[in-house]
């Protein structure tokens, strides 16, 4: 079954337990007018037929409860299935332009011999994929003379006699981590002095 067969069911679902509480409102409604009314005033009814009734409310306030929340939560799954289905929507269509750019410097890099030129399509490849990049809120952490920070950094070496100054510091980036929107997704391979 696919996700949009389930979906269609839900919401099939959904709408006849809508009709049923419906009909089941119009049916004690329509109960409640054939009823005789009785002789004796409101105030001088039996107890008994008073919290009947009471319950009877309570029941009817507790049924449409229940079944609105019911709605609430197969209203929710739908959403959450179409986020699933379509989230990185915005980050493909950030993406493609970059896509576009590099399949034309493919088709153009088998005219030129020239190192230079080729070098500075992909520097501006790199630079046009980082600007969608960072739309998104992905951002680079910073490693340059910074401090060892257990939570953004991953130190894989460890280089001894660099001096105090340069102790518990960056020395070298080895892979550079990247942030999004203020969570770490990768952390920075870094070198630190010792």
């Amino acid at each position: 079954m696919t996700e949009e067969e389930i979906l269609n069911k839900e919401e099939e679902e959904i709408l006849d337990d809508q009709k049923n509480q419906k009909e089941e409102t119009e049916q004690e409604k329509q109960d409640g007018q054939d009823a005789p009314e009785s002789e004796e005033p409101a105030e001088e009814q039996d107890p008994l037929a008073a919290a009947q009734a009471e319950i009877e409310v309570l029941k009817d306030k507790y049924l449409r409860s229940v079944a609105e929340f019911d709605n609430y939560r197969k209203r929710t799954l739908k959403e959450k299935a179409e986020l699933i289905l379509n989230g990185g929507e915005k980050a493909v269509a950030a993406i493609l332009p970059v896509i576009d750019d590099m399949e034309r410097a493919i088709e153009n890099g088998v005219k030129t011999d020239d190192p230079a030129v080729l070098r500075e399509g992909m520097e501006l490849i790199c630079h046009k994929m980082m600007k969608a990049l960072e739309g998104l809120g992905v951002k680079k952490i910073d490693t340059d003379g910074a401090d060892f920070n257990t939570d953004l950094h991953e130190a894989v070496a460890m280089v001894p006699g660099m001096g105090d100054d340069k102790k518990g510091k960056v020395i070298d980036c080895l892979q550079t981590g990247y942030l999004l929107n203020d969570k770490v997704i990768r952390h920075a391979k870094v070198a630190v002095g010792q």
